[in-house]
């Protein structure tokens, strides 16, 4: 056969050859036509379980307790011998999913993060209870110390609707009316949910100016409480106010908490120690009865002056009529509540942020049109639009008014104690992270150095993520 013959030779095609380059594009394409059609939540999910990491990724958020908001750190720790320069032990995010670690948010607002909520809820009951039960460092003696349960409240700014257990509102006789026009008075019962509950008679008439700077000035005013307490103590046992410290101290530790009328309260745990703290007695003279009095003259007493400014003329600012005090007792009785029950009712409300109970936002409003489109009642809202007009005085600049009219120009902090009280909430972290870690902590001790290297890359669940159930907080480690 010739060379030309040759190379008119073909070769048979078998029809497997001829379709399978085809046929693998079309099952691509068909599969990303498939994934488009899905949500965004699902294609995420889908790429998150295909993920060879992933396992990896579900063993840290449940690390964290199924944190709702976690934050996510990239870098390494390394522990060398200071002499020899030997790697003890050594971490980095490198081998982790997506080069990252998953860490709690830790934010104590229930509305924020359940898990994060729940677990400081418990770091709350256990430093309140130590500080009345003993335990965390604190003797158990503290339990034989004079100790009061005292709940101290805004002063009025205006009648609002209440709710008085299945009586009438305000029940008048003559059904008098404001210089607006309405009416003073209510005759309707009120339950815990009706919307009515909180609001003024009459909005026009409400002191809004009052209310706002009687809580930018909360603070202020507590600290002139404590130390009227101690200056009261001092008078009764003949001493200088500057001296008492030779004789008693005085400990404290106070939860904050918003009312249905939008004002702050506060509960707070009063307890005489000895000069050297916890670990001593109060002298002889300083009985319950004594502290009791010196708390009663004390709140009536204590009051923060306003600066005078031609927008809202002169303020004085001291604690509401509603005032309450209760004996704290080892075990309970009639006679008052036990510190366990102290506890858990503090641990109970510092979870509550202003939105929990209808008193404000859980985050920052920047402008009036935030204010308007704010998901809350017309009462919120004035308090609100007042902390703005507020905040825009130069007097009163120093108050931030602005940054912190979401909580109606409350910025404290939820729950605050004296040093000598008890244990610290970074001192429960940390018992806790070492029980995690066991008994031997090798990388301990003069002849170890630290290295340490971190920095923040993000937070949040991405959409898929978002949709796998979390663990249950009470569950969480």
């Amino acid at each position: 056969m010739s060379a030309e013959c040759g190379n008119n030779t073909t070769r048979k095609i078998r029809p497997s050859d001829a379709s399978s380059a085809p046929a693998g594009r079309s099952d691509g394409l068909a599969r990303e036509l498939r994934l488009q059609a899905l949500s965004e939540a699902d294609r995420d999910l889908i790429r998150l379980v295909n993920d060879p990491l992933f396992a990896r990724w579900q063993e840290q958020i449940k690390a964290i307790g199924g944190c709702a908001n976690p934050i996510y750190l990239s870098g390494s720790t390394v522990t060398r011998h200071a002499v020899t320069g030997e790697v003890i032990s050594s971490y980095s995010t490198d081998g982790e999913p997506g080069e990252r670690l998953a860490v709690r948010c830790r934010n104590r607002r229930a509305s924020v993060c359940e898990p994060c909520a729940y677990l400081h809820a418990g770091d709350t009951f256990q430093l309140v209870r130590a500080g009345l039960s003993g335990g965390k460092g604190v003797p158990d003696s503290v339990r034989e110390r004079s100790r009061l349960f005292v709940t101290l409240t805004a002063p009025s700014f205006g009648p609002v609707h209440r709710v008085l257990d299945g009586q009438r509102c305000r029940p008048r006789r003559d059904d008098p009316r404001c210089e607006h026009g309405r009416l003073l008075g209510c005759g309707l019962v009120h339950t815990e949910g009706d919307p009515a509950v909180g609001l003024p008679l009459c909005p026009d008439c409400y002191d809004y100016v009052g209310h706002v700077l009687w809580h930018a000035h909360a603070g202020r005013l507590w600290d002139r409480f404590t130390t009227a307490v101690r200056r009261c103590l001092a008078s009764a046992g003949g001493v200088a106010r500057s001296k008492l410290g030779d004789h008693l101290v005085v400990s404290f530790a106070k939860v904050a908490e918003f009312q249905r009328r939008a004002a702050v309260h506060f509960h707070a745990v009063v307890r005489l120690d000895g000069p050297d703290g916890a670990g001593s007695p109060a002298p002889d003279w300083a009985t319950e009865s004594v502290l009791l009095d010196a708390v009663e003259r004390a709140a009536a007493s204590s009051f923060v002056r306003v600066p005078d400014s031609g927008a809202y003329g002169t303020e004085r600012l001291g604690w509401g009529t509603q005032f309450d005090v209760l004996p704290i007792r080892s075990l309970p009785d009639g006679d008052g509540p036990s510190g366990n029950a102290v506890a858990g009712y503090v641990a109970k409300y510092v979870t509550k942020g202003a939105a929990d109970t209808a008193a404000g936002l859980d985050y920052r409003v920047t402008s009036l049109e935030d204010i308007r489109a704010a998901v809350v009642n017309s009462h919120v809202r004035a308090l609100m639009g007042t902390c703005w007009r507020l905040g825009g005085l130069a007097e009163l600049e120093h108050l931030r008014l602005r940054p912190w009219a979401h909580a109606l120009g409350y910025r404290g902090h939820i729950l605050t104690k004296s040093r000598r009280y008890s244990t610290t909430y970074g001192a429960l972290r940390e018992e806790r992270a070492d029980h995690r870690r066991g008994d031997t902590k090798p990388t301990d001790g003069p002849d170890m150095v630290t290295e340490s290297a971190w920095r923040y890359v993000g937070s949040g669940y991405t959409p898929g993520e978002a949709d796998l159930p979390s663990p249950s907080p009470k569950t969480s480690p």
